[in-house]
């Protein structure tokens, strides 16, 4: 995984083979990075990251001075890979949450700036993850929440739906509150 921009610009960060996640490819982290800066100003901003995974997305934000970045990961081995990475760059605006997403969003208090979820594609309960965010009210009302999944997944009859952009078999759908 490559860091594109800001403070650890160009860095490439490698994950070990037992990790299991599917990391956001660096093409479609870059395009998807792309549209966010036409539309965010990433500094003073907090972010959440649900499905972490080897925390790539998390990093880049923190890499363009976000505030803060709450990654949310239940797996273990991608969380010491997490820890490891945060470690190493000296980073300490990330705090990584160990517990299911679910879990978490059931349970949290907080809203955010920015929230970006990368489920497995095959994850049962993708189609729900939009209504969750918006009925717990984890989005601030100017925020963005942006849907990582694949192209059998379509989010432009949710409510909040906004956009959609893919970048090959990578799909992004984002959300605001109406």
């Amino acid at each position: 995984m490559r860091i594109i921009s800001g403070l650890y610009k160009g860095r490439r960060i490698s994950a070990p083979s037992n990790i299991t996640a599917r990391p956001t490819t660096d093409f479609a982290k870059e395009g998807l990075f792309n549209l966010l800066n036409n539309r965010i100003d990433f500094e003073d901003i907090d972010v959440l990251d649900l499905f972490a995974g080897t925390g790539g997305i998390g990093v880049e934000f923190v890499s363009r001075g976000a505030r803060s970045v709450t990654s949310v990961e239940q797996n273990e081995r991608h969380c010491s890979f997490i820890r490891k990475v945060c470690a190493e760059l000296k980073i300490d605006t990330l705090a990584l949450v160990k517990l299911d997403v679910f879990k978490y969003i059931a349970t949290c208090h907080i809203q955010y700036d920015m929230i970006f979820a990368d489920p497995p594609y095959e994850l049962d309960k993708i189609d729900e993850i939009p209504n969750l965010i918006f009925s717990h009210q984890l989005l601030k009302p100017d925020g963005l929440f942006v849907l990582e999944h694949s192209a059998k997944s379509n989010f432009e009859s949710h409510p909040n739906f906004e956009s959609h952009r893919n970048y090959g078999n990578v799909n992004f759908s984002f959300f605001q509150m109406k």
